[in-house]
């Protein structure tokens, strides 16, 4: 097996459906690059035409709403929230897809939302159906929040057919700031989300397990409508990301911050990232990154790090520290809390996760999978 690093960030070609150009810099970096010749105005003037467009579409329906927005509290969805409402003018519906065993700071943050002057709905999908979808896809896919991505993408989509509201507005496109343009348009149409490797990884019918008394009607609310039916409804779904030149992970993290936005406390290490304003409003996300770092050599802190070598806040080199210092790493508690959740034995969870370890990448050094290879540099087993 060979392991190559983008030449200009840490960006590993391991990562699914991620591409490297004949210079071997990554599609995230060359993106990054681009943006010195994008035409703003222009782009801010497509967005305003979708906006007003939006108003007029839902004033015709007799709907008080004229966009929906996806939202966790974080800062990319306060963010989103409250730039379609004082920069667009549009008067949105928040959707909260509220995961099983949501945090303390979660439930505060959405709560910092609401009271941001925003109307949301929360949805929770049946808690024991999630957990048995959650115990599935970590047995059969080393993912303990593959099927909870399903509902949390989709519910967006669902509640604008189901209330009939013309405008989708979602964070940002993988294909453009995580360089996964394999597998999804590079483009500010949010409809190419169907596209994403989460969402391709597996169909949600594959969740179907009658066996366990998992049925197809269980699953609506993790059901993408389909592109067909969404736009014979006259809905439109865009990447606010793709329109807004402010947009950043940490202008995001800073904007939301001022604006109420609590993060995580407690040892960096414990989370596996050196950033404290990313999955806040579940746990199962930190040991979930942890088995992705053993799957595929990058987690969490390899994807901050990469944001913010672009960006210019640190070079390269001085990226390999952090990645070195906290990529992969899992606090004990997060392993005791998804065990738990999932109703195992920390054993049995080990167990599993040894079975999606990449060998070609990792051994076992006394006890501990330890990587065969060096961060930054190309890699050949």
């Amino acid at each position: 097996m060979k392991m190559r690093y983008c030449k200009r960030c840490l960006q590993p070609d391991t990562r699914p459906g991620i591409v490297f150009d004949d210079e071997q810099i990554c599609f995230a970096c060359r993106y990054e690059e681009s943006k010195a010749t994008i035409d703003w105005a222009a782009r801010e003037a497509e967005l305003r035409g979708f906006a007003e467009e939006a108003k007029a579409e839902a004033k015709k329906r007799g709907n008080i709403y004229d966009c929906i927005i996806g939202v966790s509290g974080g800062k990319d969805s306060t963010f989103q929230a409250v730039y379609a409402k004082e920069k667009l003018g549009l008067n949105p519906l928040l959707i909260n897809c509220m995961p099983d065993e949501i945090t303390e700071i979660g439930r505060k943050n959405i709560n910092n939302l609401n009271n941001l002057g925003f109307d949301i709905i929360s949805i929770r999908p049946n808690p024991i159906v999630a957990k048995k979808l959650a115990r599935k896809s970590f047995f059969e896919r080393g993912n303990i929040i593959a099927a909870s991505e399903y509902c949390l993408w989709a519910s967006s989509y669902i509640m604008a057919v189901k209330f009939n509201i013309p405008l989708i507005i979602q964070g940002e496109n993988a294909a453009l700031t995580l360089g996964a343009a394999k597998n999804q348009e590079a483009t500010g149409n949010a409809f190419s989300v169907m596209q994403l490797e989460t969402i391709r990884g597996a169909s949600v019918d594959s969740f179907v397990d009658l066996s366990n008394n998992i049925t197809e009607k269980d699953l609506f609310l993790y059901k993408i409508p389909t592109v067909e039916e969404m736009q014979a409804k006259g809905i439109k779904a865009i990447f606010l990301q793709y329109y807004a030149k402010e947009w950043s992970q940490v202008y995001n993290a800073d904007f939301a911050v001022a604006r109420g936005l609590t993060g995580r406390s407690g040892d960096l290490h414990d989370l596996g990232r050196y950033r404290r304003y990313t999955a806040l409003d579940c746990d199962l996300q930190i040991p979930n990154q942890m088995i992705k770092y053993l799957k595929f050599g990058f987690g969490y802190a390899t994807d901050e790090i990469c944001y913010d070598i672009r960006e210019g806040r640190f070079t390269r080199e001085d990226g390999k520290w952090y990645v070195n210092e906290y990529d992969g790493l899992c606090g004990p508690q997060y392993i005791a809390k998804a065990c738990k959740y999932l109703s195992i034995t920390e054993a049995e969870f080990w167990e599993v996760v040894d079975k999606y370890v990449n060998r070609d990448l990792f051994e076992k050094v006394n006890g501990k999978w330890t990587p065969k290879f060096t961060v930054g540099e190309d890699y050949e087993s």
